[in-house]
């Protein structure tokens, strides 16, 4: 048999000694003690048929030895003795050396507290059968004869240190498997929150995603509503003032050319809102930090928008409470838009008339009103896509505002607006 087939054998073997303990404890109890017995069968004289079995009875207790180590080694203690004392085999017979199996079982199977006074009991009743009995000789610490006392303590204790090293391998082996074991379930786990956390993160991502897209179509419905405001203010006054302009072109012709030049001056100042306003949305790219744009329209600025209604022929009076104080940037823009769309439905529907601004803070809230006369005569009114009221109901509502528009009891329009100064929770 070559060596890959012994090393495969001895394999399967100690695969089978671990899957079937008791196997291995009948190979070693009762093959030792069959070949002790034919061993001591085989000598001349051949003992009688007591001696033989008394010889047996000191090996066949190792069978059990692993489930009861103390147990055996006291009943292979019992029998050497009553070997000894018997005496049934002349001639001379070695001492307890057999005894060192078991006692390989109790310190490889037992505590040391419970096994090694056990151990210990057993080596001194050996010792004292065997000098009783003149079968051994005292301790001679420099001698090697095989039977003395000294012999027997140096085999009992080579015994109990190779089955307390087994012990302690065995256990730390068993340690490191449950510690393996516990490895594994905290790899489990951490595989488990990684996938969870991929999860969440992929939940984020998405999220992300949602608010960068929702972000992207808010901020494109502001755009729309500013540049609709602008483009629709200015080219509504635009096509007031060139009508009127060219109704006294042919009769008034300095008159015509101040109507053109305003017009021009409309133009301009839609095309420098419209700059501003486009400006923002590559405010940054260029290094810059948006730097040179021109400031976020307000309150403060709602004297350009009378102008370009007054240059269309409005005649516009306004009303700004003195203790407005300071209001924030955001609700001065939504303000300044609220009166932008107003003029412009008067441009587009009424044209050059009267028109009455009025702006107050009352208590936490600031009221936007403006009312305008009955249309001019022979006013042509301008299509409308009905986008301005709907975006200045948006502006309010964003401050949990509100709107109302209708006519007025004696002819006219009028728009009012209300802002909380605090936006809602």
């Amino acid at each position: 048999m070559n060596t890959h087939s012994s090393a495969a054998l001895r394999g399967a073997c100690r695969r089978l000694a671990d899957r079937r303990p008791w196997l291995g404890d009948l190979a070693l109890g009762g093959g030792l003690t069959a070949i002790d017995m034919l061993t001591l069968l085989a000598r001349h004289p051949a003992p009688g048929a007591v001696g033989v079995l008394l010889w047996g009875l000191q090996t066949l207790p190792l069978v059990w030895r692993r489930r009861w180590p103390r147990s055996v080694l006291c009943a292979m203690t019992v029998a050497f003795v009553v070997f000894e004392a018997a005496d049934p085999v002349p001639g001379k017979i070695p001492g307890p050396y057999l005894l060192i199996f078991a006692v390989y079982a109790v310190a490889r199977r037992t505590p040391v507290r419970s096994g090694l006074p056990w151990t210990a009991l057993s080596l001194l009743t050996a010792v004292a059968t065997d000098l009783l009995t003149g079968r051994g000789g005292p301790p001679q610490l420099g001698s090697l004869e095989p039977v003395t006392a000294t012999t027997f303590v140096v085999f009992y204790g080579v015994a109990w240190v190779l089955g307390y090293g087994r012990r302690r391998i065995t256990r730390q082996a068993d340690r490191l498997r449950d510690l393996n074991l516990r490895l594994g379930e905290a790899n489990g786990h951490l595989r488990e929150a990684n996938s969870r956390l991929r999860d969440a993160n992929e939940h984020l991502r998405a999220a992300r995603e949602r608010n960068a897209r929702q972000a992207v179509v808010t901020e494109r419905a502001r755009i729309a509503r500013d540049l609709h405001d602008v483009v629709a203010h200015h080219v509504s006054a635009i096509a007031v003032q060139a009508r009127a302009t060219e109704e006294v072109l042919q009769d008034d012709v300095a008159d015509g050319r101040r109507g053109v030049l305003r017009i021009a001056e409309t133009a301009d100042t839609a095309l420098v809102e419209m700059r501003r306003i486009l400006g923002l949305l590559t405010a940054g790219e260029d290094g810059d930090g948006g730097a040179g744009l021109a400031p976020e329209p307000s309150l403060d600025h709602v004297d350009r928008l009378f102008a370009a209604a007054e240059a269309a022929g409005c005649r516009v009076t306004a009303a700004l409470d003195d203790t407005l104080g300071v209001l924030p940037p955001a609700l001065q823009i939504s303000a300044y838009r609220i009166v932008q769309e107003a003029l412009t439905n008067v441009l587009k529907h009424a044209g050059p008339t009267d028109v009455h601004l009025a702006v107050r803070r009352s208590g936490a809230a600031l009221t936007v009103a403006v009312d305008n006369g009955t249309a001019a005569a022979g006013h042509r009114p301008l299509p409308g896509s009905g986008r301005g009221l709907i975006g200045v109901r948006e502006r309010a509502a964003a401050f949990g505002g509100t709107v109302h528009t209708g006519p007025r009891p004696h002819g006219g329009w009028q728009l009012t607006a209300t802002l909380p100064l605090e936006a809602p929770a």
